[in-house]
């Protein structure tokens, strides 16, 4: 059953990358060595695409053109179910490590990849790692330029790998008309709890995660966001070496519980696609 509070339809997003391209690999695999690896992305993306047919949702994928690359069928497919199709870049480069000539050419490259595979446009991005800061809100004009409608790359937290805590937290229109929709937090007395899912949502038992949707919908009566990748329903997934401790912990903790989670999630609120969810009209 739905929760009472909540007749709010939340966005669902995921970012569509595999395993061994999230960014607390990337002093451990070379990035040109991606192509010898096992690939998994297209059969756990498929795996939720099954998900949000069973539960009746749309949802947003913020899909890397290197994945979209080697995987067409999988792009047409996401179209054809009725999902958005939205840019995570092309090669899963943080915003913060690259130039801005470097940052255009990548999401350029993605962009157009997309909408010809798509025939649709492609208006919603969302930068690796949540990689816009203060060092780089230049990003925000490129994507403008680029014929972006909204961007979904800053988490108001604070966090040593990424976050702007003192960023706003909710969607805001900047003047060269590009629509920043932050991930989501729940201000608990003096504290900003994040809640958008990701780590956080492996790291929380279910009904911290709940209490938290169930409060922001009481608390600001508007859409909150959830993300997640692929590999985190891939509990399979071939283990790295030499990563640290805590890059492990953050990784790996609790993979074989994602899934059940995951469906509890979708049982008890409502869910459907970034655009829609937020109003952003192409």
């Amino acid at each position: 059953m739905k929760s009472e509070v909540n007749n709010i339809t939340h966005a669902m997003t995921v970012d569509v990358e595999d395993y061994f391209q999230v960014s607390a690999f990337e002093n451990i695999i070379d990035r040109e060595k991606w192509d010898a690896l096992p690939h998994r992305v297209e059969k756990n993306t498929r795996r939720l695409l099954k998900l949000f047919d069973d539960y009746g949702y749309k949802a947003t994928f913020f899909t890397l053109g290197w994945v979209a690359e080697r995987n067409p069928s999988l792009i047409r497919d996401i179209v054809e179910n009725g999902h958005e199709l939205a840019s995570h870049g092309y090669g899963h480069m943080r915003a913060t490590e690259q130039s801005r000539e470097e940052f255009r050419q990548d999401v350029e490259r993605s962009k157009k990849m997309l909408e010809d595979m798509s025939g649709q446009e492609v208006i919603g991005y969302r930068a690796p790692s949540f990689s816009i800061n203060d060092s780089n809100r230049w990003v925000f004009d490129e994507l403008a330029e680029m014929g972006f409608k909204y961007s979904s790359s800053t988490y108001p937290v604070k966090h040593d790998l990424y976050g702007v805590p003192h960023w706003p937290r909710f969607p805001y229109k900047l003047e060269n008309g590009l629509t920043e929709i932050p991930m989501t937090t729940l201000k608990l007395g003096s504290r900003t709890m994040p809640m958008s899912g990701g780590g956080y949502f492996r790291l929380y038992p279910y009904f911290v995660s709940r209490f938290l949707f169930n409060k922001f919908v009481q608390d600001e009566k508007s859409p909150a966001i959830f993300y997640m990748h692929p590999w985190e329903i891939d509990p399979d997934q071939p283990r790295q070496q030499g990563i640290s401790a805590k890059t492990a912990f953050r990784h790996y903790l609790n993979l074989s519980r994602h899934e059940k989670r995951f469906k509890r999630l979708l049982a008890d609120f409502q869910w459907g696609r970034m655009d829609k969810a937020f109003g952003i009209v192409a």
